[in-house]
């Protein structure tokens, strides 16, 4: 969707964001950040790397967009590239307002205005707002003299790990513009303070959005919903595992009555998942799109997710890969078994 092969920084601002709760300071520069063509390049390339450009968000506020701080102040810099030295600075204010958690580090923070991102057949600028908040320590070796050495140690960032970073690209503004994101740093719930608490993003409803959520709910009914509802052996789950992700890796297009007689077949179980459907939107607060492009990115990743294994005991597991006319399950005076049909043992 979005391709970075001419990409540029413009301008760019730097700040010092601390732990508010930690009383650590909020450091605001007065400039813009000066740097090198070389370094620029190298920035440019720590700063975008990460990101994967498959899953995309948007700024949102549950009242009005117009209170999202964020969408506010990169607003005013995609109006007026000339104000990104005093939005950068509403922005840093606003990070440290949202920085609370005691696991939250200190760090360097970012605003860059970028040229020449690729969508489609548009050429589209972005503002990046990126946070750098764990050091590597370097060795540094130099000569002192024809036959020596010194080496010394530096902490520095390391320009191969982006800790948490965020791309907001000129596009669909009044939906809150299209945002890429990343976060490599925390987990659990001081990880919220940038997506949740400092960004306030939520997925865009695209087809890796529609792809991703039915796919989810297809795992959840047939290993979880399915087998309250009817007598399912494990291999049978196997099996409407594999189909269900045949189906979309076959397929351009979705649509959900297609995908449950195709996948589902029985009239009782086609009823009883769109049933399920219905309340996995209400309980999740979702919204599933009967139709629609399919992702072929969004498949991939959650096709590593569904797992067809039947595991017997702690003795064997069984990975069901194709048809499941080839296994079969019986009982006989040893236990329970299951018998698999092959035509070569690799």
């Amino acid at each position: 969707m979005i391709r970075t092969n001419n990409v540029s920084i413009d301008k760019m601002a730097v700040h010092m964001v601390g732990n508010k709760s930690a009383d650590d300071v909020l450091g605001l520069s007065r400039n813009l950040l000066v740097a090198e063509d070389g370094i620029r390049e190298l920035l440019s390339n720590y700063f975008c790397a990460s990101f994967k450009f498959e899953e995309y968000f948007s700024l949102y506020h549950e009242s009005d967009l117009r209170y999202n701080e964020v969408y506010g102040f990169v607003s005013d810099i995609f109006e007026d590239d000339r104000r990104l030295m005093e939005e950068s600075a509403n922005l840093a204010r606003h990070l440290y307002e949202k920085s609370c958690h005691p696991n939250i580090k200190a760090g360097e923070f970012y605003v860059v205005l970028f040229r020449g991102f690729a969508y489609g057949e548009e050429e589209i600028n972005a503002v990046g707002l990126f946070k750098s908040e764990n050091k590597d320590t370097f060795l540094k070796v130099y000569p002192n003299n024809e036959d020596n050495f010194n080496i010394e140690s530096e902490k520095g960032i390391n320009i191969n790990k982006l800790d948490k970073g965020c791309l907001i690209f000129n596009i669909d503004k009044s939906n809150g513009y299209v945002v890429a994101v990343v976060d490599n740093t925390n987990k659990g719930e001081d990880a919220k303070y940038w997506i949740e608490d400092f960004l306030h993003v939520r997925p865009r409803r695209d087809e890796y959005y529609n792809t991703h959520n039915v796919l989810a709910l297809c795992k959840n009914f047939v290993t979880k919903e399915l087998p309250q509802q009817f007598e399912v052996q494990k291999a049978d789950q196997a099996d409407l595992l594999n189909r269900s992700v045949q189906f979309f890796k076959e397929k351009d297009s979705f649509d959900m009555e297609e995908f449950a007689n195709e996948v589902f077949a029985q009239p009782e179980v086609i009823d009883s998942f769109n049933r399920y459907k219905q309340d996995y939107e209400q309980d999740r607060n979702l919204e599933i799109a009967d139709s629609f492009t399919i992702s072929e990115s969004a498949v991939k990743k959650q096709a590593r997710a569904f797992k067809s294994v039947i595991k017997l005991d702690r003795n064997f597991h069984i990975y069901v890969h194709g048809n499941r006319e080839l296994i079969e399950q019986g009982e006989d005076e040893k236990g329970k078994f299951y018998k698999v049909y092959y035509q070569e043992e690799n």
